[in-house]
């Protein structure tokens, strides 16, 4: 998955069951040093024999693992249950067997004591089985429900970029037919550019991310396919300022707005009004301005073209809830005659 995606999803510390899910080698190995020296503590001043505390080891591990490996994963508790305990009581003999012949059958007689406590220390081991398993169990519901939110994310920024291009060159092509009706001799100009806005939304635009300059170029010829078809009625201020253009960015997050700056100016009477745009990089720091008039009458009847563009802007907004969800400040004002928006990005 391409960096913006994993940036969403993945870019945050591990949590508890993460750092323990990646370590659990060294805990079981932790937990079987623990279970081989605890008698040592327990039993300070009485002598203990290495080959006893090894047999008890040996099957304690058949004990844990049958459980931790089989019983609690099988969905057939019942008959797993049934096959454990014959397991388990054939394990118990086999433990005081190997521990008698260890001690030369001086224990013989003690085997009603060794087996409860075998039993004691089996049921133990099995508790200690079922923590980890739940611990290991848990992290696994946890990664399978974020694979299948990664999965659904994808789809649905798959859908909004789909729902975003298609009213962008409904939009383009209108500009291009008021033009062609005019029989201006720029029409075949802005042909080109509208091929080259065709290439940026087929290719680059369904990329997860592409480089700042692809982006810039794509605004560019937006920008001036509409400052012909407005002719006089705008003047459009672009400025650039970029220490990185080969920073990479989320494609198709700054188009709705600059689309609806065109969308109300068109709607004005008289001519040479401002559309200001800026869009500035620095230190990783993207910084996106645009403000345009906006007067719009109860009873202006806006062009059928443009009047889903709004839905552009909607899409953008979720599109950076998913993309940057904590690393984007976007703000949205209408005051004064005028409309603002202003966004950033830590990319």
């Amino acid at each position: 998955m391409k960096q913006s995606l994993n940036t969403f999803i993945n870019h945050q510390e591990p949590s508890f069951l993460t750092k323990l899910e990646r370590k659990e080698p060294w805990v079981h190995l932790l937990f079987w040093v623990a279970y081989f020296i605890y008698p040592l503590f327990k039993f300070r001043g009485l002598e203990l024999h290495v080959s006893s505390q090894l047999n008890d080891l040996f099957f304690g591990m058949v004990v844990f693992y049958s459980a931790y490996l089989f019983f609690f994963p099988s969905t057939k508790k019942q008959q797993c249950g049934v096959l454990l305990l014959v397991l388990y009581c054939i394990v118990g003999y086999g433990n005081f067997m190997v521990h008698n012949w260890i001690f030369d059958s001086s224990h013989q007689d003690a085997v009603l004591t060794y087996t409860l406590g075998y039993l004691s220390t089996y049921l133990l081991l099995i508790l200690f089985a079922y923590t980890f398993y739940s611990v290991k169990d848990t992290y696994q519901k946890q990664m399978a429900l974020k694979e299948a939110n990664q999965g659904k994310i994808q789809a649905e920024l798959a859908s909004l970029k789909a729902q975003i291009n298609p009213h962008f060159l409904f939009n383009t092509l209108n500009s291009i037919y008021y033009n062609a009706l005019q029989k201006d001799d720029k029409t075949p100009e802005m042909i080109l550019k509208l091929s080259d806005n065709f290439r940026y939304l087929l290719q680059e635009g369904q990329n997860e991310q592409v480089a700042i300059r692809q982006e810039v170029a794509h605004l560019r010829d937006y920008i001036s396919l509409q400052e012909e078809r407005l002719a006089n009625k705008v003047n459009v201020q672009f400025e650039v300022t970029i220490d990185n253009p080969d920073q990479m960015m989320a494609p198709l997050m700054l188009i709705s707005f600059i689309e609806n700056a065109f969308k109300y100016t068109s709607l004005l009477k008289g001519s040479n009004h401002l559309i200001t745009i800026s869009l500035t990089l620095e230190k990783q720091v993207f910084d996106f301005a645009c403000s345009n008039p906006f007067r719009l009458q109860p009873t202006q009847i806006m062009d059928e073209h443009w009047q889903e563009s709004g839905v552009g802007i909607r899409n953008t907004q979720q599109r950076l809830q998913y993309v940057y969800p904590d690393s984007h400040q976007l703000h949205i004002d209408q005051q004064e005659g005028m409309f603002w928006v202003h966004l950033q990005i830590m990319l």
